[in-house]
């Protein structure tokens, strides 16, 4: 009777703990929810620069009450195109968005708004993409929904879709406002 070498039990073992962990990773509650280390805690401190006529908003800014959205986007990024009707919607409704262009060139990103229309109540820029980092931004679009106090309540990597408006961020938005 031959023996079984171990190398040649290694390729069952390794494909069997493979498919353990794709199983896993495929039976989560929310397979699109990226972790966002932020969520619970105060929004983290930002480095802006201006973007348009008037001076970008700040971390104070963030704490005066209310609930409030900051949304991650830059023009080249089409999935902002695909969430900017739902922004403007939003703002037409009264949220406050306050806006953060990621890495852009401020003539586009001016110009897109200009196209488009600007749903912000403030904006500022983060050009190197230093401030994104601090808020563990993975792509641009991403909204956070802020409490009064400036708590992130939600990070959502995407753009906000109707659907994504009704099933996240309203939900994150009144509890925002409890």
């Amino acid at each position: 009777m031959a023996r079984l070498s171990p190398l040649m039990l290694a390729p069952p073992a390794l494909f069997a703990g493979l498919a353990v962990l794709f199983y896993v990773g495929m039976n989560r509650d929310d397979p699109d929810a990226l972790p966002s280390a932020i969520a619970g805690q105060p929004a983290p401190a930002m480095q802006l620069t201006q973007l348009g006529a008037e001076p970008p908003f700040t971390d104070a800014t963030l704490r005066e009450g209310g609930v409030k959205l900051v949304n991650y986007w830059a023009s080249w990024c089409a999935p902002c195109r695909v969430e900017h009707p739902t922004l403007e919607q939003l703002a037409a409704e009264g949220v406050a968005i306050y806006g953060i262009n990621y890495k852009d060139d401020p003539t586009k990103a001016l110009a897109f708004l200009a196209e488009l229309g600007d749903p912000y109540k403030a904006m500022g820029a983060d050009p190197n993409g230093r401030t994104a980092l601090d808020w563990g931004v993975y792509g641009v679009p991403e909204t956070y929904v802020l409490d009064g106090d400036g708590t992130v309540i939600l990070r959502f990597a995407g753009p906000v879709t109707s659907r994504v408006l009704e099933e996240k961020i309203r939900p994150a938005m009144a509890e925002a406002a409890q």
